[in-house]
């Protein structure tokens, strides 16, 4: 679910956790989760922002994410206090409803949203996704099913959807 956008004096807090793909950072406006990034992330923002250390926000979100990693959540029911422009959010509530284990491209996520020649734009909407893994950018790939484009690395967009696909266990290979 994608709530309207903090206003400047929402207050912030921010947490790290472990996972299968390095250590994430959450960061929740108004107690609600607003931030999920991996170290080395693209578009990262800085760590000043992120508000005072707190996990007290979190805990859903973790316990949600730890199911997740295990195998047995495939799609995740949080609130989300999402900043963005318009398009920017409906780009992200389409990531939302690509079902687990499966892809979409940037023309198909394009075309969902009624700009079929946007799907640069819809790409560029992708890579500014400030919750990382529980908005699945992820799962969206190039026309010819090439992986393009992760803020997290092509790396781990493999590693996730490998893990999704059945093919690889969301433990190996740590960072």
């Amino acid at each position: 679910m994608v709530t309207a956008p903090r206003t400047a004096t929402a207050p912030r807090q921010h947490t790290l956790i472990g996972s299968p793909y390095g250590t994430l950072t959450l960061v929740a406006t108004d107690g609600v989760l607003a931030g999920l990034y991996m170290t080395d992330q693209r578009h990262r923002p800085p760590e000043e922002t992120f508000g005072k250390p707190d996990p007290g926000p979190f805990g859903e979100t973790i316990r949600q994410l730890d199911a997740y990693f295990e195998g047995e959540l495939r799609e995740f029911d949080l609130p989300l206090h999402l900043d963005g422009t318009p398009f920017q959010r409906s780009v992200w509530a389409q990531l939302q409803r690509i079902p687990y284990g499966e892809t979409r491209s940037y023309g198909e996520l394009a075309e969902t949203l009624g700009k079929p020649g946007a799907s640069r734009a819809v790409g560029l909407a992708n890579g500014k996704n400030p919750v990382g893994i529980i908005v699945p950018c992820h799962r969206v790939i190039g026309a010819s099913g090439s992986l393009t484009g992760y803020g997290g690395g092509l790396d781990r967009k493999q590693r996730l959807l490998a893990f999704e696909n059945g093919t690889q266990d969301s433990t190996s290979a740590l960072f």
